[in-house]
């Protein structure tokens, strides 16, 4: 069964309001470019128009069925792990090593296709966990072991399992949520997370004056990050009742933890950006980076909103 022929009325007034947020950004930004001429708005259209892309390749297979959007996070994941391992320095006795790692990819999504949670939970945590420097040990390379074993796990773990957690949410049971079924939940967790980054960019860029990491991340600031964290909760105390079976009290808890998890992850990239000394992970997304660049903040809000919502709800 697709999702279109249960698609409920609330995840359709969700997908809509998405896109009318995408028209008025649209025309802020032509006023803008008008009002403003002298000015450089490129890296701002750009993002906008990425953000249409990225959010109508969203939705649509959000709709079209549980499979499709399965084997579109699938693709996700292996794309964010082939930037990670390019950006990497790795050895030549790391290749059939890395090969394992990729393969861990369809069979945690496919754990998650038939609803498997308990190997869908020890999996890469376990198994891959024990098995991937085992297979640098038969190429019998000691030298730099310890930081191949250590860059691999890390990749697989945050890549694979964590992002893997946002799909999982599609095979938890509809009747839980009478407010758009699991994939409201997904939708839910994409939007807070996704909007949590552009309004600490705005945020930061019209009133952020005070850096808060600045070795790591200039272009966060304190207002950014209290102001967006003061957004995404509201946002989410409104959407809740909406798209999701969250209470008050609760839905301003995950709105702040969503929060503060996004900029966790946002920055923890960062840090790896700065280390590689590089400025985006790939240049996949115009004005975005890659693909790494815009799954960061899930990969931590991903596994700590399934995990309260499967405590307190299924």
């Amino acid at each position: 069964m697709t999702l279109l022929t249960r698609i409920h009325p609330n995840l359709l007034m969700a997908g809509v309001g998405v896109f009318c947020l995408l028209v008025v950004a649209t025309f802020i930004i032509l006023i803008l470019k008008k009002l403003s001429p002298d000015k450089n708005y490129t890296e701002l259209v750009l993002r906008i128009k990425s953000w249409w892309m990225m959010a109508g390749a969203f939705l649509f297979v959000l709709l079209i069925g549980e499979t499709a959007s399965i084997v579109f996070f699938s693709l996700l994941s292996f794309l964010a792990l082939k930037e990670f391992f390019s950006l990497i320095p790795t050895r030549r006795a790391d290749r059939r090593t890395l090969f394992w790692a990729y393969l861990s990819i369809p069979f945690q999504y496919y754990w998650v296709s038939i609803g498997w949670y308990g190997m869908f939970i020890i999996f890469i945590p376990i198994y891959v966990f024990l098995f991937l420097p085992f297979r640098l040990v038969l190429s019998k390379e000691t030298s730099g072991f310890l930081k191949s074993a250590s860059a691999i796990h890390w990749g697989v773990m945050t890549m694979v399992f964590c992002l893997s957690h946002q799909v999982y949410l599609l095979a938890l049971p509809d009747a839980n949520n009478p407010n758009g079924g699991s994939a409201a939940l997904l939708l839910f967790l994409v939007f807070l997370t996704e909007g949590n980054d552009i309004m600490q960019y705005i945020w930061g860029k019209l009133f952020g004056k005070k850096k808060i990491v600045p070795s790591i991340s200039p272009n966060k600031t304190i207002v950014g990050f209290v102001g967006a964290s003061i957004t995404i909760v509201l946002f989410s105390y409104l959407l809740a009742p909406l798209l999701t079976p969250l209470s008050v009290i609760h839905s301003l808890i995950i709105g702040l933890i969503v929060s503060c998890a996004g900029f966790i992850g946002d920055i923890v990239v960062s840090a790896i950006k700065r280390d590689l000394q590089v400025k985006d992970t790939g240049s996949f997304i115009p004005g975005h980076g890659g693909i790494l660049d815009r799954v960061d903040s899930l990969i931590y809000t991903a596994p700590i909103f399934f995990h309260f919502i499967r405590y307190f709800y299924y």
